[in-house]
């Protein structure tokens, strides 16, 4: 249940954070609001891990394999790329099209076990699933005229 919890926060922060970098965007640019957001975010993890944690950077030397280290150079691309599409779309349809895309991509991600993840059996109730939550975006987009 936890889990869960901690999933809806995620999406909660990660909408808000969507909002307020795009408008961050509008008041200056791009790639200020992104190098912004990255500065912060790593003050606030720097200041966490001396309160709560204290283990060694070295240890990033150990990691197996070594394109996992890669996680903050995706994170860069994903404020860019939520900026824009908010920005673009506007924020709740913004939001749809990237939880479908996270969603398609972590089950192609178990069912193929990329990245040496657990390899996942195919299941169509899951194939069901994502097919009703692109229904749901496309439901979502849908105006009556």
């Amino acid at each position: 249940m936890a889990g869960i919890w901690i999933a809806i926060l995620s999406g909660i922060l990660m909408s808000v954070q969507g909002v307020f970098n795009t408008d961050v965007t509008e008041r200056s640019s791009l790639w200020v609001a992104n190098s912004w957001v990255q500065m912060t975010a790593f003050a606030v993890c720097l200041v966490l891990w001396g309160i709560t944690d204290r283990s060694s950077f070295a240890l990033l030397l150990e990691v197996r394999p070594r394109y996992v280290l890669l996680g903050g150079v995706i994170g860069a691309f994903i404020t860019l790329t939520v900026v824009k599409s908010m920005d673009i779309m506007g924020p709740a349809q913004a939001v749809l099209f990237i939880v479908i895309a996270q969603m398609i991509s972590a089950y192609v991600i178990e069912l193929i076990g990329l990245f040496e993840t657990e390899k996942a059996d195919f299941s169509v109730q899951k194939l069901i699933g994502m097919a009703i939550a692109i229904g749901g975006v496309i439901l979502f987009q849908w105006e009556r005229k």
